[in-house]
């Protein structure tokens, strides 16, 4: 009897000391949206493609999700720096200025953020963080995305754009300055307002659509799109279309988008993070810029206002399949 209890608990030492030895990925969310959740979906399935995942017990992960709530995110964030997992994996921002804040000794994976100087991690001499990796957008896709709108709506004269900022983002805010900038070159006039919560968009779309603005511009944050519902819904009720700069946001009923693939933003940091989880030296990676824009358009929003797409740009439903 007692040979068979010091089997037990060999095979229980064993099977503890086996699970010790896996990498453990720690991964943190800033708030429930399905939009954002396709990153975090295409991170773990390139992962698994490469052999690591709890199914086939070849990863430890560590999942939290803030729920919206800086208090709750920076308690993660200190509850991971205690657990040292092997790595960290962000999305979107927040979570990814948080963890390099408080956290320099574990590599940090960032998607569905800006790049570094946008997020002002840079040092003074221009470098980011060293232990920042991942995969990060600029600003330059705005052009592209904003440039839609005037191609898309039919009207005679200046069109009215209208758009929410959260100004506790600062890559929201520097969107804002790009676009103002590209507004006043296409004879768009924008009307922009800003809103910190969630809570309050409905009531600032609702201040914007008295305006009687001709077409709504989603700018890509974190208010956008945790009140993305709220908004269409709205617009929609005022036969206002919406415009971005995110496919997801266009699944959701947005009319077109020029940007990102959110599934494979995700995926695309998740081929960086095998790198190190099968070398364990980060000696070759480096940040990158996201790989894969395009130009998508919702169907049945563009039915609904009348808009004709043209060529160029692929149906949401072609590109459902990570949606």
């Amino acid at each position: 009897m007692k040979s068979f209890s010091y089997l037990l608990i060999s095979i229980f030492l064993f099977s503890c000391k086996a699970k010790n030895d896996l990498p453990t990925v720690a991964f943190v969310d800033a708030f429930e949206d399905q939009t954002i959740g396709k990153a975090k979906q295409g991170f773990f399935d390139a992962l698994k493609k490469n052999g690591f995942s709890e199914e086939q017990k070849t990863l430890n992960v560590i999942y939290r999700n803030a729920q919206g709530s800086d208090i709750t995110l920076n308690q993660i964030i200190q509850y991971y720096k205690s657990q040292q997992p092997t790595c960290i994996a962000t999305c979107p921002t927040t979570p990814t200025i948080a963890a390099l804040q408080n956290i320099k000794d574990i590599p940090v994976f960032m998607m569905v953020a800006p790049e570094p100087s946008l997020m002002k991690l840079n040092s003074a001499d221009g470098k980011s963080p060293p232990n920042l990796f991942g995969v990060a957008e600029n600003l330059a896709y705005i052009d592209t995305s904003f440039s839609i709108i005037p191609k898309l709506i039919s009207k005679k004269g200046k069109i009215k754009v209208g758009m929410i900022f959260n100004q506790s983002e600062p890559q929201s805010v520097d969107a804002l300055n790009r676009i103002k900038n590209l507004a006043a070159t296409m004879n768009i006039e924008l009307v922009a307002l800003p809103v910190n919560a969630s809570a309050d968009a409905q009531l600032v779309t609702q201040s914007l659509l008295a305006q009687h603005i001709d077409a709504f511009f989603a700018n890509p944050d974190n208010v956008v799109f945790s009140s993305f519902e709220t908004i269409i819904k709205a617009c929609n009720n005022d036969k206002v279309p919406v415009f971005t700069s995110e496919s997801g946001l266009v699944a959701r009923g947005a009319v077109a988008a020029y940007g990102a693939d959110i599934y494979q933003w995700g995926y695309q940091a998740g081929e960086q993070a095998i790198q190190y989880l099968k070398t364990k030296s980060t000696s070759n990676l480096r940040w990158e810029m996201v790989k894969l824009r395009k130009k998508v358009y919702n169907e049945k929003a563009a039915q609904m206002f009348g808009i004709t797409v043209g060529e160029g740009f692929e149906s949401i439903v072609k590109t459902n399949g990570k949606e």
